[in-house]
C-alpha cells in the first residue's frame, strides 16, 4: 500500500487540455521546455508555483477537450503526484495512465480543501484531509501495473523482460 502526502492546488470544472498546454506551445521542442507554460490561460504563475510532490485537486470533467497526450505527461513532469477530481474526460484518463501519472475521482474532496491545505493520499483506499477520511475507489490492478511500472511503454517493457 503506497501512501503520500501533498500540498493542494485547487482547479475548478472543465479544465480542458487547452488549459493544462495552450495549443501554441505544443510547437516546442518538448515536455521540458513545455511545463512553464502549463495551466496558463487559468493562472499565469501556477506551473512555477507547483513543486514535487503537489497534488491538483479539481471539480468535474478534468481532462476535457483534445486527447493530447502532452496534457498529462506535463503535469507529471511538474512533478505533481496525483490528480484528484470530481470526473475525468475519459480519454484524458487513459492517456494519463498511460504517462504513468496517478489520478483518484472523488465527488466531495474539491469542496472541503482550500489552496495550500495538506492531504494525504492512501492509494486505493482513502484520502485524509481536515480530519476526515475521504473513501476513494481502488483502480484496477492491470492500471495499477501500469502506473507502477511508470506508465504503459516501462510497463510493457516490463512484461516483455526488455
Amino acid at each position: 500500500m503506497t501512501e503520500f502526502t501533498g500540498k493542494v492546488w485547487l482547479l475548478g470544472d472543465d479544465i480542458d487540455t487547452d488549459i493544462i498546454i495552450p495549443t501554441e506551445y505544443l510547437a516546442l521542442p518538448g515536455v521540458e521546455e513545455m511545463k512553464k507554460y502549463a495551466f496558463s490561460p487559468l493562472r499565469e504563475e501556477l506551473a512555477g508555483q507547483i513543486k514535487e510532490g503537489d497534488i491538483i485537486v479539481a471539480g468535474k470533467n478534468f481532462g476535457c477537450g483534445s486527447s493530447r497526450e502532452q496534457a498529462p505527461e506535463i503535469i507529471k513532469q511538474l512533478g505533481v503526484r496525483c490528480v484528484v477530481a470530481k470526473s475525468f474526460a475519459r480519454i484524458f484518463f487513459r492517456n494519463a495512465i498511460n504517462n504513468g501519472l496517478l489520478l483518484i475521482e472523488n465527488k466531495d474532496l474539491r469542496d472541503n480543501l482550500a489552496e495550500g491545505d495538506t492531504v494525504t493520499v492512501t492509494v486505493g483506499e482513502k484520502i485524509h484531509a481536515g480530519g476526515r477520511d475521504y473513501p476513494i475507489t481502488p483502480l484496477p490492478e492491470n492500471l495499477m501495473d501500469i502506473l507502477n511500472a511508470g506508465g504503459l511503454v516501462k510497463a510493457m517493457q516490463k512484461r516483455n523482460g526488455v
